[in-house]
């Protein structure tokens, strides 16, 4: 039996609609198929823009899932859902379309990504994070830092899809603490995506596209943790002063990097692509973590 049919089998003794029960569920967590791991991934989405424009950025993306194992199920962290002072996880059947941006083309706002929810693995999650309490939610949907990626990547929208949300008010080092208890679910069939930008700033964003040199300082920096494995240097990535504060006057959208380098395994490799600073301030680079071979 295929992993997704035996997931649908076992939980539909349980799980109607809206969002399923934790308690119901936590047993599944050990019962779901294990599998050889699966890479985490870090896409820098930039503009909304890039889930209908046929682009270098979305071509890569669309590179990237084509040679992805297939996953059982896709677990976002994305830059746009904080909730402060606590961590939700999307349990929802048939998550909605979040068009939570404004300003852009109609055909933007037409566009549905119609993924069917994960409760079973969304439970699951729940019970690695019980030492955050970590809550199931029904009311959020999947925001465009989810779908802007995941509709070039998997455009027919079969994969089932859920959200961990970022809590706000807890400092980076939390966060890569937290995704440490995540990378669990990439044995077990789980592709989990970061969703944000590696520089990220909204205010200086300019027409021209030409690159400030402190983006390009702070997207070299970065790129250099990465592919030397200093992550605790990523993870401190405010040290770096004014550089810092230019490249994130917010950190909602460096946060999802943190969690996608906590989702490090033994025996990974990590590839960064998409290298390059849009707008002016906007940094495009990706990585993917993978397992070495032998």
């Amino acid at each position: 039996m295929r992993r997704r049919n035996f997931l649908q089998a076992g939980i539909a003794g349980v799980v109607g609609t809206g969002v399923a029960k934790a308690d119901a569920l936590a047993p599944l967590f050990e019962e779901l198929p294990k599998t050889d791991p699966m890479p985490a991934v870090f896409i820098g989405h930039g503009s909304p823009m890039n889930a209908i424009e046929d682009n270098a950025y979305t071509r890569s993306w669309k590179e990237l899932a084509a040679r992805l194992p297939e996953p059982a199920a896709i677990l976002v962290v994305s830059a746009h859902w904080l909730t402060p002072g606590r961590t939700l996880v999307l349990g929802n059947t048939a998550p909605r379309t979040i068009h939570d941006f404004g300003g852009f083309p109609d055909e933007l706002y037409a566009q549905q990504y119609p993924a069917p929810g994960s409760p079973d693995y969304a439970a699951a999650t729940t019970r690695l994070l019980k030492d955050v309490h970590a809550e199931l939610d029904d009311e959020w949907g999947l925001d465009h830092g989810t779908w802007s990626v995941l509709l070039p990547m998997y455009p027919r929208a079969e994969i089932p899809v859920f959200q961990v949300s970022i809590d706000y008010a807890k400092p980076p080092r939390y966060h890569y603490e937290l995704a440490q208890k995540l990378r669990a679910l990439r044995e077990r069939g789980v592709l989990i995506v970061g969703s944000g930008n590696l520089v990220h700033n909204l205010r200086r964003m300019t027409p021209s596209g030409e690159a400030y040199d402190w983006a390009e300082e702070f997207e070299s920096i970065m790129r250099g943790h990465l592919e030397t494995g200093d992550f605790d240097s990523l993870v401190d990535f405010q040290s770096l002063g004014s550089v810092a504060q230019l490249a994130h006057p917010t950190i909602d959208h460096f946060l999802p990097v943190i969690y996608s380098a906590g989702m490090r395994l033994p025996k990974d490799e990590t590839r960064t692509f998409n290298e390059g600073v849009d707008l002016g301030s906007i940094s495009m680079l990706c990585f993917e973590l993978s397992q070495t071979q032998g």
